[in-house]
């Protein structure tokens, strides 16, 4: 009987692994049910208040060098690749935030433990080679404050994916695009695929692929329930989404 209840116990916990290990990262931070900004200092604090697995960011460089937080290529109509730091602190978002920058946003993240800081690389306008020099300054910020435990990396630019790991061995760093399959990623020692949605719905077999040769998934940008519910049942690792709210209630049930 005791034989029984332990395999019966051990069968239980396998399967509610199955089911419970897909995690949240709040896309841009939680901000679209919380109203405030993307991408702002607040939005941060709000995914961590909700408890996220993590927590996804957008950095772009600067004119002169300086690595700030937003989604698109202009912050309220000024263009960040051809703008100074002080040029854009012209502007600000509704709640009055300034635009942060990397390192003010990370070191905002690493007043906490729980929620890890998805640091997306963007591809900067100007060309490769300000992107790599966006991605050799990121290396250097986070090792200066000593958040490689707590940082992870996505960017669509493959060059700046190999960069990251050439500059970090160590460093989890996932690949966005879409256009290549998993092997080609475990070639090239990335930790991982970040896809949108339709790639995977496209390549079905791609989630367990990727999982045979160890290689992490996540999942881009997934809203509605039924998306979600599909993906929860690929066993896929992460799922990304701007309602990590609506998301916590279908894992939770």
């Amino acid at each position: 009987m005791k034989k029984t209840l332990v395999v019966l116990t051990l069968l239980s916990a396998i399967h509610f692994a199955s089911f419970a290990q897909t995690q949240i990262i709040a896309h841009r931070g939680a901000w679209k049910n919380t109203k405030v900004p993307q991408n702002s200092l607040a939005s941060l604090n709000k995914a961590v208040e909700q408890k996220a697995w993590g927590s996804e960011f957008d950095v772009h460089l600067t004119k002169d060098d300086v690595l700030v937080v937003n989604h698109d290529q202009d912050f309220y109509g000024m263009d960040i690749a051809t703008s100074t730091y002080q040029e854009l602190l012209s502007k600000k978002h509704p709640n009055g935030e300034s635009i942060p920058t990397a390192e003010a946003y990370l070191r905002e993240g690493l007043k906490q433990k729980g929620t890890k800081l998805i640091y997306e690389l963007k591809t900067n306008k100007l060309g490769t080679e300000r992107t790599l020099k966006s991605a050799e300054m990121t290396i250097a910020l986070v090792k200066k404050l000593k958040a490689e435990k707590q940082v992870e990396y996505i960017a669509f630019s493959y060059d700046a994916c190999l960069k990251l790991r050439e500059l970090d061995k160590k460093a989890k760093v996932h690949y966005l695009t879409g256009d290549k399959a998993p092997e080609e990623l475990k070639r090239a020692n990335l930790s991982g695929l970040d896809y949108h949605l339709s790639v995977y719905k496209k390549n079905p077999s791609w989630i367990n692929e990727a999982k045979k040769l160890k290689l992490e998934t996540n999942v881009w940008t997934v809203n509605n329930e039924e998306d979600m519910r599909y993906f929860i049942e690929q066993n896929i690792d992460y799922i990304t989404t701007d309602e990590p709210e609506l998301l916590n209630t279908i894992l939770k049930k």
